[in-house]
């Protein structure tokens, strides 16, 4: 068996939440991931994954997609391939965002929400939003190279209060 630690290879974060109460308009909840240059890491990313769109080489996509939540455990996903990904990018940030397009929502307002990011069957982070009931948004994970160019995971459970196109410009910033 080797010493040497290849750092994180496939990474899955998943996320869950229960449909509305009946009557209301669906409550809709969305995992965005920005990728930034490994010269310039907290930049502007270099681009940016949510459900309609996949990254430009493929190493980050959504498996699952939901609108609605469903109650029926971890109804959306979004895969990262950390061993297939080019040496010129060198963090990710991956956060959840509300849509708003029905009046504003915080995670508060989100029944049975939680994500989880898991490496295989080794989990990473579980998380409720508990930390961030008054969010429209928040990050959860970032992930970084080291100097051996090995793919870390850092827990990162930020609230924004913005809606999912601004979230996703100001998500990976360094935070006064």
């Amino acid at each position: 068996m080797s010493g040497v630690d290849n750092g994180l290879s496939r990474v899955e974060v998943k996320l869950r939440w229960d449909p509305s109460p009946y009557g209301e308009p669906p409550r809709h909840l969305d995992i965005i991931a920005a990728t930034y240059a490994a010269d310039d890491p907290h930049g502007r990313p270099v681009y940016i994954v949510h459900h309609d769109s996949r990254s430009p080489d493929g190493t980050i996509n959504m498996s699952r997609y939901s609108e609605t939540g469903m109650g029926l455990g971890y109804v959306e996903a979004m895969v990262f391939e950390f061993d297939r990904m080019s040496s010129a990018y060198g963090r990710v940030v991956v956060g959840v965002a509300i849509h708003q397009d029905t009046g504003p929502r915080t995670f508060g307002d989100i029944s049975n929400g939680g994500v989880l990011v898991v490496e295989g069957y080794r989990q990473l982070l579980a998380d409720d939003f508990a930390g961030v009931t008054d969010a429209t948004a928040a990050t959860v994970a970032e992930f970084t190279r080291d100097a051996a160019g090995a793919w870390e995971f850092h827990e990162m459970v930020r609230g924004f209060d913005s809606d999912p196109a601004l979230f996703a410009a100001e998500m990976g910033g360094v935070r006064q």
